[in-house]
């Protein structure tokens, strides 16, 4: 879609703005030793640039906020520059969309809280986006986006998962048989993927409220008993954390490269 048939971004249409909060100060064991998973290459380009510049995408996105490790916010901010154009904000700015960098804390909440006290007051809409998840397509981010304006607290984009599902009892010695106790009914799950949105405030307050380490945001605002809503995910936007899911993502890029010239 042209930029000129796209229609107008929801901060546009409501009054609304939206700000994206990346939180990339994990380290990514699971791929191995090396530098932060964020700063993975990808078809030569770092796993982070790729994030940004798919949140970027969106019309509607006029900030992104990337938490860095704690002891790496300059090198992130010299690569975020180098990858961005110019620009008159304390960080730069791609396109419509500017960028700050701010350092993380020693934890994925602790890393968004601090991604959420960087924000200033005009943005109500904050999305929170995996640097993991680097080929989001950007319809899947504008219809998130949409689903928080049009009054929903927190939105998740989801797949139907593929396989069945186990549930287990954990065996003690990792590797050793587990029994199963139980197998869920596959058509009520989804498998989350990110960016996910939220109503800003709800979001403040859910980090405010929720201490206990969670897996996802949209968790912390199901434990203040707000309803989390789902909508369509995308199959490209699966997160990398193992070295097979780069060889995947590299192929993805290859054919956006045939097919639109990416």
């Amino acid at each position: 879609m042209s930029d000129e048939s796209r229609p107008s971004p929801p901060h546009e249409r409501a009054g609304t703005r939206t700000a994206v909060v990346i939180p990339a100060a994990g380290r990514g064991v699971r791929l191995g030793p090396g530098a932060p998973k964020a700063l993975r290459a990808l078809n030569g380009t770092p796993m982070l640039i790729h994030a940004v510049r798919a949140m970027a995408a969106s019309r509607s996105v006029s900030l992104v906020v990337v938490v860095a490790p704690p002891d790496g916010a300059a090198e992130v901010k010299s690569l975020l520059d180098a990858h961005a154009l110019p620009g008159d904000t304390p960080g730069g700015s791609w396109g419509s969309t500017d960028f700050l960098v701010v350092p993380g804390g020693e934890s994925r909440q602790e890393s968004v809280r601090l991604g959420l006290d960087a924000l200033p007051p005009e943005h109500d809409i904050v999305l929170v986006h995996d640097a993991a998840r680097p080929l989001v397509p950007v319809d899947t981010v504008d219809a998130v986006i949409e689903a928080v304006r049009d009054g929903a607290p927190a939105v998740v984009p989801a797949l139907p998962l593929a396989d069945t599902v186990k549930e287990v009892e954990p065996a003690e010695v990792p590797g050793t048989p587990e029994p199963v106790v139980a197998t869920p009914s596959r058509a009520r799950l989804r498998a989350v993927q990110t960016p996910q949105g939220f109503d800003r405030a709800t979001l403040v307050r859910a980090h405010e409220t929720v201490t206990e380490d969670v897996t996802d945001d949209a968790s912390m605002v199901e434990r203040l008993g707000l309803t989390v809503v789902v909508v369509p995910g995308h199959e490209e936007a699966f997160k990398v954390t193992r070295p097979l899911d780069l060889v995947l993502a590299e192929a993805v890029l290859a054919r956006r490269r045939l097919n639109d010239g990416f």
